[in-house]
């Protein structure tokens, strides 16, 4: 599915770096979109900012992806697994911003966390690994502050999104086994099937802000930091790693945002914090990813 200019690249230069330096500028982004996202909301409306990620994302992977062409080469199965990523994509995307909308975003991100445990869970091997899985989970505990919702429309949508994370974790590491290369075309396909899923949803609110460049380009730069950046990186990540340790690796992300909330914003943590980044980071260095089978 990869032109040879990508098999390049991701057998190249990509490959001499670890994965899990592709999930750390994942981890980085995946916090910076959505707080871009909440601050187009008013101006451009919670679908409308969902169409415009999608969208600009669908258009920048398109010339290097080239999906029709992908879509061509691809065999029934194939096909049906770019559909069904594309399908998720669409809706994963859209209900978590309208979860957003109505929930504060570390409830959202709560619920979004306890499919990946069942993910992590799913793929132990071991006791050390089990014992991995629960000091992550224990320090994720200590490090969120959540405040429970009576907004029954929004937890439904925040519930949903979580469920829809756990798909996306298993169809990208389905995409992923092509190798890095295949697996980021395959993903340029998908978009490409979501932008046509969500075309009609949010339309109108596109249309009454598409005069306005500046609140455009806002736009698009929530897709580049939401949709293209970070999941290009986690199909770096992904292709070199076991799903079972990759949703493991998804217990860094609430670490990650209290070390960047006290190096960008100087926030600082609270014992409590520093004990739940020490959970984490315990936990993820027990790890020991399952050998491949030979």
């Amino acid at each position: 599915m990869a032109s040879a200019g990508l098999r390049w690249f991701y057998t190249g230069p990509a490959e001499k770096l670890p994965p899990h330096v592709f999930f750390a500028v994942s981890a980085v982004f995946h916090y910076l979109g959505p707080s871009f996202a909440v601050l187009l909301f008013p101006a451009v409306g919670v679908l409308g900012v969902a169409w415009f990620r999608i969208a600009s994302a669908a258009l920048l992977f398109a010339p290097w992806t080239r999906p029709l062409r992908v879509w061509n080469g691809a065999d029934r199965r194939t096909r049906l697994l770019l559909v069904s990523m594309g399908l998720c994509l669409a809706a994963m995307n859209s209900s978590f911003y309208l979860a957003l909308d109505r929930l504060p975003m570390s409830l959202v991100a709560s619920i979004e966390f306890v499919g990946t445990i069942a993910v992590a869970a799913a793929g132990l091997r071991s006791a050390r690994n089990l014992a991995a899985l629960i000091l992550a989970v224990s320090g994720v505990v200590l490090l969120i502050d959540v405040t429970w919702s009576d907004d029954p429309v929004g937890l439904a949508w925040a519930f949903l999104n979580g469920a829809l994370f756990v798909v996306y974790i298993v169809l990208a590491h389905r995409l992923a086994q092509s190798g890095a290369a295949g697996g980021i075309s395959g993903l340029g396909a998908a978009m490409t099937i979501a932008f046509l899923a969500v075309l009609p949803f949010g339309l109108d609110e596109v249309l009454a802000v598409i005069t306005d460049p500046v609140l455009i380009l806002a736009s698009i730069g929530v897709g580049v930091c939401s949709s293209v950046i970070p999941y290009i990186c986690d199909q770096l990540a992904m292709a070199r790693l076991p799903r079972a340790s990759f949703a493991l690796l998804l217990s860094l992300l609430p670490a990650s945002a209290t070390i960047i909330g006290l190096i960008v914003l100087a926030q600082v943590p609270s014992i409590r914090d520093l004990g739940g980044v020490a959970l984490v980071m315990v936990g993820v260095a027990l790890h020991k990813p399952p050998r491949p089978a030979s």
